[in-house]
């Protein structure tokens, strides 16, 4: 599959490691520029490129970059791609650590939500609540015993699949957790936030997940402050 990755912090850099070792045609991008992404590329064998052109890269693209930053991208990033391309957003809303305050995250809307809002795309919520070391080194062979499962949510079924054939190529038991307005149910705080459940447990931290936002994930009048000091 050809795939592009915008974004190539700890997440996007684990998958461009995972995705590029398993076959899969990968372009990564940063904010930063190609230039910067020159040893990543060397390691891996991914072709660096522009945020505009890891968007047409290909028939499924993944966006992991900071909550904050998704309204600086470029309004028109995904014109000219093909109408099935699939957009996986792998992000959180960390308000009092980096993002600050996100009024409409504040307020109710489902993290992916805004993330649609702003990339004016559809997308499927993955890989959000999993540490990136955990991603790059637990994965296990379908059949595994225990192996760990990571929740997928989306309002199209077919992009929702494309996604879950994609986690269990990477090792993990996929799990449909419902529609984009159901992904709350994955966001940080909730159960199945870090917790490396086996699919039975994903499933029941998700039945278990509550809305209401834990006042440790909602910002505050300082925020942000760092992961260190959160403010």
């Amino acid at each position: 599959m050809r795939i592009g990755i915008i974004g190539a912090g700890s997440i996007g850099g684990t998958l461009t490691r995972r995705l590029a070792a398993l076959g899969h045609t990968v372009s990564v991008a940063n904010s930063r520029g190609p230039e910067t992404l020159k040893e990543l590329a060397q390691e891996t064998g991914a072709k660096p490129v522009t945020v505009a052109e890891a968007a047409r890269a290909g028939e499924l693209v993944i966006v992991t970059i900071p909550m904050k930053n998704l309204s600086k991208l470029p309004r028109n990033l995904f014109e000219g791609t093909f109408k099935g391309v699939v957009v996986v957003d792998t992000n959180n809303y960390y308000p009092r650590q980096r993002d600050g305050r996100i009024s409409p995250i504040e307020d109710g809307l489902p993290e992916s939500r805004y993330v649609e809002q702003q990339l004016h795309r559809p997308v499927v919520k993955a890989f959000n609540n999993m540490y990136a070391e955990h991603i790059m080194n637990l994965g296990k062979p379908a059949g595994t015993p225990g192996r760990i499962a990571l929740p997928v949510a989306g309002d199209d079924e077919k992009a929702k699949s494309a996604v879950m054939r994609i986690v269990d190529e990477l090792g993990f038991d996929p799990v449909d957790a419902g529609g984009l307005d159901d992904s709350w149910r994955q966001q940080p705080g909730s159960p199945v936030y870090t917790t490396d459940h086996d699919a039975e447990g994903v499933r029941r931290a998700l039945a278990q997940a509550s809305p209401e936002r834990k006042p440790e994930w909602r910002a505050t009048n300082s925020s942000p402050g760092t992961y260190a000091k959160p403010a």
